[in-house]
């Protein structure tokens, strides 16, 4: 009777015990897991950064291939102005055309053919320009042939983003030609930074045409 009480009263293995034992060998795998997925995880993670960090940006399409449609047109600009800004213009040309791009301009003075008709060299220039630049000053305002010169280049593109390009210079903004209020204006007032304004309007107008015309042939 003695040893069969003490056999009643021996303790049971502790059930918290061998839960704790079965638990820990049953987590054992699954935080392994946890962890190699985390660092896959992780991995993954570091891999698209990685990845993003290292894309190149989207370059600039080049405006002087053999293949650009800026070819398509005998000049990139055509300057329109006064007889009595000659000096400021061939400024304005000598600093586009010494640019790296090599800007093709349009002037009147001097590209003009001997002999033929004003009008036709005027209509053709307009034609035969990617963009046309109105110097507008107090002259041009008075000057026939600088509004006729305007009034085709708006019924060649009414619509064209970058094409027409008013410079206002001595000129109040209340005299500002109101067949272009629906164009914003450079106000000339720094001429270096004013040539500068007008060699990035035309770049981005004509890296603007190369992209339209990649678009087209995808």
């Amino acid at each position: 009777a003695g040893w069969f009480r003490r056999l009643l009263h021996k303790p049971k293995p502790s059930s918290v015990e061998s839960l704790k034992s079965s638990h820990s060998a049953s987590s054992s795998p699954s935080s392994s897991s946890s962890s190699s997925s985390a660092k896959s995880s992780s991995s993954s993670g570091m891999s698209l950064a990685t990845s993003s960090i290292s894309l190149s940006p989207v370059s600039a399409p080049d405006i002087s291939a053999s293949d650009s449609p800026r070819w398509d047109k005998s000049y990139d600009v055509c300057i329109c102005h006064s007889e009595g800004d000659v000096e400021l213009v061939e400024e304005l040309v000598s600093y586009l055309e010494s640019q790296p791009e090599s800007f093709r301009c349009f002037l009147q003075l001097r590209d003009a053919v001997a002999g033929s008709a004003v009008v036709t060299e005027l209509c053709d220039a307009v034609q035969n320009s990617h963009c046309w630049v109105m110097l507008i000053t107090p002259g041009f305002l008075q000057d026939p042939w600088c509004r006729y010169q305007m009034h085709q280049a708006l019924a060649e593109a009414p619509m064209a983003n970058g094409r027409t390009i008013p410079v206002l210079k001595d000129v109040d903004r209340k005299d500002y030609p109101r067949e272009l209020r629906n164009i914003y204006y450079i106000y000339m007032a720094l001429k270096e930074k004013s040539f500068r304004q007008i060699r990035d309007t035309v770049m981005r107008y004509l890296q603007d045409l190369c992209r339209s015309s990649t678009k087209r042939m995808e």
